[in-house]
């Protein structure tokens, strides 16, 4: 079943890192390598503001998927409105930080003079569109605590498509160059919110909110909040990691920095697969939790584990033989070292995959149960290590501990995930389905959210 439920999301998240692809690949073509570096510059910031939106989403959308599992439709609904609140709370926030600070976050990281400008702008422009980010996060992961994950991805590959389009069009045509990249990713996202929205208000009444649905009861608010906050400081602690890296990657030049671009384009499109898996292992604890079928849980988390592995050992593969093509997309003819860098990357981080498998399938499980401590603990590991790593490393090994810092990391944030979900699969040992959440779990996820 989750594998079936992973499928669009798997697709649906391939065609979100096209986002990012097709701006690099057509920013790095038409406007050179220097604009692909401020583009890239950006990189680690934007990971580390929006990609709160996108934990903090997932978040959110756990109790939500639990009322539905427990078939408690007025709980949802609470949920529901309790989670828009919060969203456009995050959304306000991160637009204000975002927009207002770019300069002076850039010159923090050290960002290469001849990238500032282009590197602002971009920043500019797409912080602006974080409320449209943030309600797109929302509605999509809304609609999947219900079941439904092949909407979204239609929704989304609809987008991309204008995305594409967009991009050339901003760029090629109208020379807006660098924030025309960005303008095109905003207003195309924009277009998957309207198409949410449209879908809520014709197919899925669970998610049609009346008055009565915005006042909370006793402690509902809480359970909303928590892991939404949670999910998205998780993202946040480990974006802090990759900023301290884009640092000491800024101090090593423009090359590096396009290379580096470059490279992760790449391996973020081979690691979307395994992040796909993790965010369906969420939904799916988080509803056999609601409707206490404990036996499912334990099954489906051990099968999507060798399902991952699996899989990592073939994206590996994949990206030891065809990232180089692929980074020559983006880059042309002409940059030889540009290539080389991003090679060696590629070759580090696609070898140790399956150790990132684990760290997705084993942290969301842990979330969808309810516990948000240990998953927590995991990104602060996560960052410790690689800012270290990346700080250590690179001034004596060069670019070559950029690419040590990630697999690093993983491993840091994959040992306190793992003892802990060991310890809730001894818990949940022997409970049958349909009974009561067991009563050590139960102790487990109090004193892990407290």
């Amino acid at each position: 079943m989750i594998v079936a439920f992973t499928l669009p999301l798997l697709i649906g998240n391939l065609f979100q890192q096209l986002y990012q692809f097709t701006d690099a690949a057509v920013v790095g073509r038409m406007l050179g390598v220097n604009a692909l570096a401020a583009v890239g510059a950006t990189g680690s910031l934007m990971f580390l503001l929006l990609g709160f939106t996108f934990g903090a989403a997932g978040g959110l959308a756990i109790p939500i998927a639990k009322a539905y599992g427990a078939g408690d439709l007025a709980a949802l609904k609470r949920h529901f409105a309790n989670a828009i609140r919060v969203s456009a709370a995050i959304a306000a926030v991160i637009t204000a930080v975002g927009v207002l600070g770019a300069k002076d976050l850039l010159t923090l990281m050290q960002t290469p003079h001849e990238l500032m400008g282009d590197a602002k702008a971009f920043l500019i422009v797409s912080f602006a569109g974080a409320p449209i980010v943030m309600a797109y996060n929302l509605l999509a992961s809304a609609i999947r605590a219900l079941g439904d994950s092949r909407t979204p991805l239609y929704f989304l590959i609809i987008s991309c498509v204008l995305n594409v389009i967009l991009v050339v069009v901003f760029i090629g045509a109208f020379g807006w160059g660098v924030p025309g990249a960005a303008l095109a990713t905003v207003m195309a996202q924009l277009v998957s919110v309207i198409l949410c929205v449209i879908l809520i208000a014709r197919r899925m009444p669970q998610l049609r909110l009346g008055r009565a649905d915005w006042k909370s009861q006793p402690g509902e608010l809480g359970e909303s909040v928590r892991p939404g906050l949670a999910m998205g400081f998780q993202m946040s602690v480990i974006a802090i990691g990759a900023v301290v890296l884009q640092y000491a990657v800024n101090g090593l030049g423009a090359t590096s920095v396009a290379a580096f671009t470059a490279a992760m384009r790449v391996d973020q499109l081979a690691v979307a697969p395994l992040g796909s898996f993790g965010v369906a292992v969420t939904t799916f604890v988080a509803q056999n939790r609601g409707a206490g079928k404990w036996g499912r849980i334990r099954a489906g988390v051990w099968r999507t584990s060798l399902v991952t592995w699996a899989l990592a050992l073939v994206l590996g593969l994949v990206v030891a033989l065809l990232g180089t093509p692929i980074v020559q997309v983006f880059v042309g003819d002409g940059q030889q070292e540009v290539v080389r860098l991003a090679h060696d990357y590629l070759i580090v981080q696609g070898a140790l995959y399956p150790i990132l498998a684990s760290v997705f399938v084993l942290r969301n499980a842990i979330q969808g149960l309810g516990a948000t401590a240990i998953p927590t603990l995991a990104g602060f590991m996560e960052l410790i290590v690689r800012a270290v790593v990346g700080l250590v490393l690179v001034a004596p090994l060069g670019f070559l501990g950029v690419a040590l810092a990630a697999p690093f990391a993983w491993v840091g944030a994959l040992l306190p995930v793992a003892v802990s979900w060991f310890g809730w699969r001894r818990a949940l040992m022997g409970q049958p389905d349909g009974a009561p959440e067991p009563a050590p779990v139960r102790r487990l996820r109090l004193a892990r959210a407290s």
